[in-house]
């Protein structure tokens, strides 16, 4: 089996564990992952994660050029956003996940829409910026994503869903089911005071795993 036959089986399998999951529904969300050859593997529009075909999967060559497979997801602005810039960019995944979706709704657009309640969160995502609402398929999504110049690997998009870059698509994958489980912890916890990590043990992670934070 080539290089890419894997990627496209390991992307429809890790697509259809979230969907299985309950961490997208119906026809919601969209994965990308780069290929050997600098182009593209993305989920097509209208489809469900649940049952992704490998073979329809929309393959981009390296210029953007579309070459084979179903149309690409309306949100390939976003996927665009990440892989232009930031280098690292190896796989994109967007859910509509219902915990962080219900977070979303709580607070305003700007800085650290998770609270630092484990090192994990931390370590896998960084600091995560809260973007305001854009219909969906707005290019202008993709702009807000570059307006971070590349500094966050995953952001929030208000009252739709998590977009999150990996260096792979297991990566990916996994930091978004992260980003997932922390504001679900998050709304368990809301307005009990919980005891989240201090300043002190933030940087700590920060620096133990060498996490971009800053700026």
């Amino acid at each position: 089996m080539s290089s890419e036959a894997r990627l496209r089986e390991q992307m429809c399998v890790l697509a259809k564990s979230l969907f299985d999951r309950g961490l997208t529904h119906g026809s919601t969300g969209n994965i990308s992952a780069r290929t050997e050859d600098g182009g593209m593997l993305v989920s097509p529009t209208g489809t469900s994660f649940g049952r992704l075909d490998p073979g329809r999967l929309a393959r981009f060559d390296a210029n953007g050029s579309h070459l084979s497979g179903d149309r690409p997801t309306k949100e390939m602005p976003l996927h665009s956003a990440f892989y232009d810039t930031r280098g690292t960019t190896g796989a994109v995944v967007h859910l509509h996940s219902c915990h962080s979706v219900a977070l979303s709704m709580l607070h305003e657009p700007g800085e650290d829409f998770l609270p630092p309640l484990t090192p994990y969160a931390v370590m896998q995502l960084g600091r995560v910026t809260l973007l305001p609402f854009f219909l969906p398929g707005d290019p202008a999504m993709g702009q807000a994503v570059r307006g971070l110049a590349g500094k966050r690997t995953a952001v929030m998009l208000a009252n739709h869903g998590p977009v999150v870059a990996g260096r792979d698509v297991e990566a990916a994958c996994n930091a978004i089911e992260e980003l997932e489980a922390t504001a679900q912890l998050a709304l368990m916890t809301r307005g009990l005071n919980p005891r989240g990590l201090t300043d002190a043990q933030v940087r700590d992670v920060v620096t133990k795993f060498d996490v971009e934070w800053d700026g």
